[in-house]
């Protein structure tokens, strides 16, 4: 009697805790929704470790047809720290999916209204917002590798047979059968085979455990594709429509799938029935034999699977551009004339906080000329990113903004290749090379921003072929965006290029700037004046500003230099 009481106690607390882990989950479940409804616009707390922001990408490496924002513009803008900025994801296709979506700018205005429509339907409604968030959320993460490097790895295991372990079923029902015909020679061949059997089953699980991992996320991907079907939305019709037919040409995946991926075995829970049914699947290989039509089944649906995650990761990602949308302090639909050309008033850069906002219009090329830290390269990467928004995102942090289709590309924040062994002037001409290759290809126009073109060359060459890139660059079909110290580009190439600049102020030994862009070139010059702000000996800026002024009116300086007179330069 008392060991009963004692069993029904044990039984009582386990139910108890069941009960308890139960409410509890739900709790978390209502937590969490509250905080979707609540917190929307507010960005999700994410570590971002190296290995795991590697994956992120894997989406896009499998999807780079046709053109795609290359690693140098995707570096040059910090487009990494722009996509952590826009990562409202709860799940690995959608993380996957947003990074895509920014490297790969859209060529059609009807798809890009499309992304209009998915995006405000969202916005405008909440309770489906919070719905596909949550199923979003349950789909979750892939763990330390991307869900395409899973799929890849299964390429791994080769083709693989299950009549090893049909004839191994054989051997057991033989040996059984044995047992009727010669007891003693019966229990000894039962034996051997019940050895061999377990040893070899342990040693292909082994082999199969690690790739069990993809097949638990296609699972959820097909949960969660089941979970979207009972919703009616006209903005999403056809997306529904495809993940319903991919999703039902995987239902022999799921047949039997219990008997490899039972919830309890996934778990490790300890459950005595899942414990019963290890030591049938160890005596006749069902999981194995399961995991081998599993494989054959996704690598015949391999499509399927990378369309149902293009959608869900779809989906999602444009839930995320709604969220950045609420967090902005403004932003503008943008608009897409049919002649290249540039507009946008209140344009800022959106990792900046309390940016200045500034407002251009031009159907040239422009040159921005200024002194260091005004805002030319500030204001390059805001306009290069506004282009990159308009065609990915059809979100524009500005008042208002017009553009044109283009291919966008940049050299900006290049870098001396040590490991490639060029110098900076080497990695500065091979990327304004692949600017120019890509203006004579076919295509949309190309949009180029470049941040003082050639620095890493001498004064006389440098003005000479930034004159002539710059000019051929203008000429073909593209439009370019560049910043220079050098003046004599705004005179070079007036006929070419539209001249902007940015001002600062020095009073009181001290400087300012007001990051506002304005028409014409620069006008003043204080490198020498900060040289002075900064402590510089005053006999160093007195001779400095002499010889400034000899060069600038003389063109040559009026000292000897090594017994030679050494002519202006620029």
């Amino acid at each position: 009697m008392e060991y009963l009481i004692f069993a029904a106690v044990i039984l009582g607390f386990i139910v108890l805790f069941m009960v308890k882990g139960f409410f509890d989950y739900k709790k978390s479940q209502k937590e969490f929704i509250r905080r979707l409804r609540k917190d929307y616009g507010v960005l999700p707390q994410k570590e971002y470790k190296p290995e795991k922001f590697e994956n992120i990408s894997h989406y896009f490496l499998k999807h780079q047809d046709g053109f795609v924002i290359d690693d140098i513009t995707w570096n040059d803008l910090n487009m990494d720290d722009v996509f952590k900025r826009m990562n409202y994801t709860y799940s690995a296709a959608g993380e996957e999916y947003l990074y895509y979506l920014l490297r790969k700018p859209c060529c059609e205005e009807e798809a890009l209204s499309h992304r209009e429509e998915i995006i405000e339907f969202f916005r405008n409604n909440p309770d489906e917002r919070v719905a596909f968030q949550f199923i979003f959320s349950m789909l979750g993460g892939t763990g330390k590798f991307s869900i395409y490097d899973y799929l890849d790895y299964l390429d791994d295991l080769g083709n693989r047979s299950n009549l090893p372990h049909y004839l191994m079923i054989v051997l057991i029902f033989l040996s059984v059968g044995s047992l009727f015909v010669n007891l003693p020679m019966g229990i000894l061949l039962l034996a051997c085979v019940l050895i061999y059997n377990n040893m070899s089953y342990f040693r292909v699980k082994s082999q199969i455990d690690p790739y069990i991992v993809s097949f638990a996320y296609v699972f959820r991907i097909l949960d969660a594709v089941k979970k979207l079907q009972p919703y009616r939305i006209a903005e999403l019709k056809e997306e529904l429509s495809r993940l319903k037919s991919c999703s039902a040409a995987m239902n022999g995946f799921r047949r039997g799938s219990f008997l490899l991926m039972s919830g309890g075995r996934m778990s490790g829970s300890g459950n005595p029935l899942e414990m019963l049914l290890d030591f049938v699947r160890m005596g006749f290989h069902l999981d194995l034999i399961k995991f081998n039509q599993m494989l054959s089944q996704v690598r015949r649906h391999i499509s399927e699977i990378d369309e149902m995650i293009g959608i869900l990761g779809g989906i999602e990602a444009l839930i995320a551009v709604g969220a950045w949308r609420e967090s902005l302090d403004s932003y503008c639909i943008p608009s897409f004339a049919k002649r290249m050309g540039f507009s946008a008033k209140g344009l800022y850069h959106p990792l900046i906080e309390n940016p200045v906002k500034n407002d251009m219009a031009t159907e040239k090329s422009v040159l921005i000329t200024g002194s260091n830290a005004s805002g030319k390269s500030t204001f390059l990467k805001t306009a290069a990113l506004a282009s990159i928004f308009a065609q990915t995102v059809h979100t524009v942090p500005a008042d208002s903004y017009t553009g044109f289709l283009c291919r966008p590309m940049s050299s900006m924040s290049l870098r001396d290749d040590v490991q490639g062994g060029d110098s900076y002037y080497m990695v500065e001409i091979k990327a304004l090379k692949r600017i120019l290759d890509l203006t004579v290809t076919d295509g949309l126009p190309v949009l180029c921003f470049v941040d003082e073109v050639l620095r890493g060359t001498n004064t006389i060459e440098r003005i000479a072929a930034s004159t002539q890139i710059l000019k051929s660059i203008s000429l073909k079909n593209s439009m370019c965006y560049a910043a220079t110290h050098d003046i004599e580009l705004t005179y070079l190439l007036e006929e070419y290029y539209s001249n902007y600049h940015f001002e600062e102020e020095i009073a009181e030994n001290d400087i300012s700037f007001s990051y506002k862009i304005m028409e014409g070139r620069a006008t003043t010059r204080n490198a020498i004046k900060l040289l002075g702000i900064m402590g510089y000996a005053p006999d160093i800026i007195r001779e400095a500003e002499d010889m400034a002024g000899d060069i600038a009116l003389q063109g040559y300086y009026s000292q000897n230099c090594g017994g030679r007179r050494t002519k202006k330069t620029s």
